[in-house]
């Protein structure tokens, strides 16, 4: 009897470590997309950034097939092809944009709140940056209110404080924009993003620099 107990106990153990180590994957499983994604935004030459986004999208693509269901992978996915959206121009940029918008939904469906809400701040900032009607499907009130939802989550985090900053700046609401701005800078270092909260903070520092500039 006292082995078998054992033998139970064993295996419940192992399937509670299981359960941790899972529980752990995602973080795991976007971290080379994130790093590369780090380096093509703020160590590549703007004129090879598309191509390099395009070939990396292909790879968060894979991933979110071999991991369904998961909102971190579908969320990186996302901000990945918005990125070469960025990149490009044209109708093909268009279209990025939109099956960008397809992935930010979608991990919006599996979990809101999946890293701190950053399928929140993407979409806000899709809102914000792509035309409106006719041309595109950009719509600022929508994007002042995924905004608000992602400083929800995530108050103190670089990102939803740098984009929303930046959208109120090209809002003309420059008073509001420097307070998100300062918060964005102030933001606690991210473990494992080095490349992406030095390119961030640099950013930041340029927008308010812009700021002032403007304010004289």
């Amino acid at each position: 009897m006292n082995a078998i107990i054992k033998t139970a106990l064993a295996t419940l153990t192992g399937l509670l470590l299981s359960a941790a180590v899972h529980a752990a994957m995602p973080e795991e499983i976007i971290k080379p997309i994130q790093d590369q994604w780090a380096e093509i935004k703020y160590r590549t030459p703007e004129k090879q950034q598309a191509d390099q986004y395009q070939a990396l999208a292909q790879k968060s693509r894979q991933l979110a097939e071999a991991n369904p269901g998961m909102a971190e992978v579908l969320i990186w996915e996302g901000i990945v092809v918005s990125s070469e959206a960025g990149a490009r121009s044209g109708l093909g940029a268009l279209s990025l944009a939109k099956e960008a918008r397809q992935r930010f939904e979608e991990a919006l469906k599996i979990n809101d709140k999946a890293l701190h809400g950053s399928a929140y701040t993407s979409l806000a900032t899709l809102y914000a940056k792509v035309p409106g009607w006719p041309i595109g499907f950009g719509d600022k009130a929508k994007a002042e209110e995924y905004f608000k939802k992602s400083l929800a989550l995530n108050p103190d985090g670089i990102d939803p404080n740098f984009f929303y900053g930046e959208y109120l700046a090209e809002r003309d609401r420059a008073q509001e924009a420097r307070q998100y701005l300062e918060t964005a800078l102030k933001a606690p270092p991210r473990a494992g993003r080095e490349v992406a909260d030095n390119g961030r903070r640099q950013e930041i520092k340029a927008l308010l620099a812009k700021l002032e500039k403007d304010a004289k």
